[in-house]
């Protein structure tokens, strides 16, 4: 099994759920990235995602926005960023993943963009704007590389293509939980929970949730119908006001409370 299957199994054998953040590499600089990942992992993370700047993101909002400008002008490439989750696979135990648009990839080379981040211990990829139509020109490699693609759904995906899509891969599938961009909500749509309880009938991989999560009660309500939760926004904020407490109490809501004897 990779660390995407041991990681799950492990969860449902213990009855808990998934918890993983969201960072922006380069955000308060490179140099920084592998202690933010090992802070995220003692917090309590299951796996983490780690997001590629970009210049012209079209999923972001405005938080990873400004977050990817940030980086970007600290001068943050993709290489560096590869070279520094090299030095975290040393620490950093939990699955990692690397969210990236399609550009940056094809700049860098398919090929040697695969080799690199197998060789620094990368476990997933997500890239938003390449459609399974599509995926053909990095899975053979990715998959030859044991490194999981992570498909996405929205709630405007028909149930049979996400059942097309949820059947591919070993890691797990990424529900996108607004009809927009990413950034903190205060509510969701009223078919939510529905959606996400038909998504994970059919899946045969875990159900991950995303976008716009930021509290315990989202959390604790939302995995009610999947497997877990992945939250960036909010995390990117914490980072960025160094508010440190507020960020390990919101990533404790799966970890078992004490018991009062």
């Amino acid at each position: 099994m990779n660390r995407f299957e041991k990681t799950f199994t492990a969860l449902k054998e213990n009855n808990t759920k998934a918890f993983v953040p969201y960072i922006m590499a380069g955000d308060g600089g490179l140099e920084c990235l592998v202690e933010r990942l090992t802070l995220l992992e003692k917090f309590g993370a299951t796996a983490i995602e780690v997001g590629v700047p970009f210049s012209d993101p079209v999923a972001d909002g405005p938080t990873i926005q400004r977050a990817g400008i940030r980086a970007l002008e600290n001068g943050t490439t993709l290489k560096g960023i590869i070279a520094e989750l090299g030095k975290a696979r040393k620490y950093v135990s939990v699955p990692i993943l690397i969210m990236t648009y399609l550009n940056p990839i094809y700049s860098y080379g398919i090929d040697e963009f695969v080799r690199d981040i197998r060789l620094a211990g990368v476990d997933g990829c997500i890239i938003p704007d390449l459609p399974i139509e599509e995926e053909e020109i990095i899975t053979p490699q990715l998959e030859k590389a044991e490194i999981e693609l992570i498909r996405l759904v929205t709630l405007t995906t028909p149930m049979e293509r996400i059942k097309t899509i949820s059947s591919k891969g070993k890691g797990f599938l990424y529900t996108v939980t607004i009809k927009g961009i990413t950034g903190v909500r205060n509510e969701y749509d009223s078919e939510l929970n529905q959606f996400l309880k038909s998504v994970k009938d059919v899946s045969p991989i875990p159900v991950l949730a995303g976008f716009g999560i930021s509290n315990q009660d989202q959390i604790t309500d939302l995995t009610k119908y999947c497997d877990g939760v992945i939250v960036g926004s909010k995390i990117v904020d914490l980072f960025n006001s160094e508010n440190l407490l507020e960020m390990e109490q919101l990533m404790s809501v799966f970890k078992p409370k004490s018991k009062i004897v």
